[in-house]
């Protein structure tokens, strides 16, 4: 296994701490919450400038990347829905886009075709990452809240229009079928 999966890998380690580190009623324990999910959001960067900087971009690495991530996001706003910071129908709107592209992705496959992520794949998780840090470190404050709110709201619009760009550009997978 390259380093480039190993990072990978260790993002994935990190969703659990993460979800035990936010569900422990402490202050202190939510500012560690958002110290692991910053840490595990920078793998993400640094598994791919790794993978393409020392030629390890591997299909294995095409397929984990991308669900580390999502593993990653839907874990937080599975927990924002248990604390009432994102209402349950937008984390299942971005949770169906999220199983509608893992199943597209696993149809190529077994087609021999891998479905790297895309701009779009990319913009949208970049903004559910800052949505998930946004909702843990900004104070309760009208501000914030107003903020907070449009940055669901775009986030879930991203998500869905991303979700429909990998099913418009793949559409030949699922024609095959």
């Amino acid at each position: 296994m390259n380093t480039a999966n190993k990072i990978t890998l260790i993002r994935i380690a990190l969703v659990p701490l993460f979800i035990i580190l936010w569900k422990i009623p402490s202050e202190l324990c939510h500012w560690l919450a958002a110290a692991t999910f910053v840490v595990a959001a920078i793998t993400d960067g640094v598994d791919g400038y790794v993978a393409r900087h020392y030629n390890q971009v591997t299909n294995f690495g095409k397929f984990i990347d991308p669900l580390a991530d999502k593993l990653l996001v839907t874990a937080a706003l599975i927990c924002f829905v248990a604390s009432g910071d994102v209402p349950d129908w937008v984390t299942v709107v971005i949770l169906a886009r999220e199983f509608m592209v893992t199943s597209l992705r696993t149809v190529a496959v077994a087609q021999n075709v891998v479905i790297a992520a895309s701009i779009w794949g990319k913009i949208k998780t970049v903004v559910q990452i800052i949505l998930v840090v946004a909702i843990m470190v900004l104070p309760e404050h009208p501000a914030f809240e107003l903020l907070k709110q449009i940055l669901i709201y775009a986030a879930l619009v991203i998500t869905v229009l991303s979700g429909a760009d990998y099913m418009w550009k793949n559409r030949a997978c699922i024609k095959a079928e």
